[in-house]
């Protein structure tokens, strides 16, 4: 018990305002974006494993943002233009490329709330990690966000970073259970109308476009 104690406190060496933290980022998790977006299509169109499946993946897209800010390298994004817009239009593609799958799809959407087995549940968990990941606002974010926590001279410091990335994970990742949970009793009731589903696939298709043209307008 006292080693855990330890270690927290020589993870939170350094941040200041923490309680303020924490406040500032359940209203940042709250406000709709592209991953509660994301989230909510895929829990909608395939059911609360999808949108478990997606959480996870921008979860680990989070820490890998929290990685790489702690270790300086969003730094040369945020510096790079080039860098920028790399990032930036990748994402931004990937998202258009999802998008205009669904309009092409002619299928009727299959609805299972109760489990998404094997490959399926791996791609919905990769496309929620390429698409946090391949969000270049996520690092200018916590480049700008995270340092008005942190004593100044712990700013080469990785653990500040570390910890509160964590923070941010753990409360965006409830945040975004609860709407897998909650979006996915949809899934029940439009299993009973698949004349709907095509339309269903029609508004993920366009919401998809609308988000990547919005991440490839993004500017500096």
């Amino acid at each position: 018990m006292n080693v855990i104690f330890v270690i927290i406190i020589l993870f939170m060496a350094g941040i200041e305002n923490y309680i303020l933290f924490l406040a500032t980022t359940i209203i940042f998790v709250m406000t709709p974006g592209i991953d509660t977006v994301f989230v909510l299509n895929k829990s909608i169109a395939e059911g609360r494993a999808a949108g478990v499946h997606s959480m996870l993946g921008i979860t680990c897209g989070i820490l890998a943002h929290t990685l790489f800010a702690s270790l300086g390298l969003s730094m040369i994004i945020a510096q790079s233009a080039m860098a920028f817009s790399v990032v930036k239009y990748v994402g931004a593609l990937y998202l258009i490329f999802l998008g205009l799958s669904s309009l092409r799809s002619k299928k009727e959407l299959q609805f299972d709330i109760e489990i998404t087995k094997g490959k399926s549940g791996f791609q919905n968990f990769y496309a929620g990690f390429i698409t946090n990941i391949l969000n270049p606002k996520v690092a200018l974010f916590f480049l700008s966000f995270f340092p008005q926590f942190i004593n100044k001279a712990y700013m080469d410091d990785p653990s500040p970073f570390i910890a509160l990335g964590a923070s941010f994970a753990l409360l965006g990742s409830i945040w975004l259970s609860l709407i897998a949970y909650c979006s996915s009793l949809f899934s029940a009731k439009l299993k009973k109308n698949l004349k709907l589903s095509s339309w269903l696939n029609k508004i993920t298709g366009c919401v998809y476009l609308l988000m990547g043209i919005k991440m490839a307008l993004t500017k500096r």
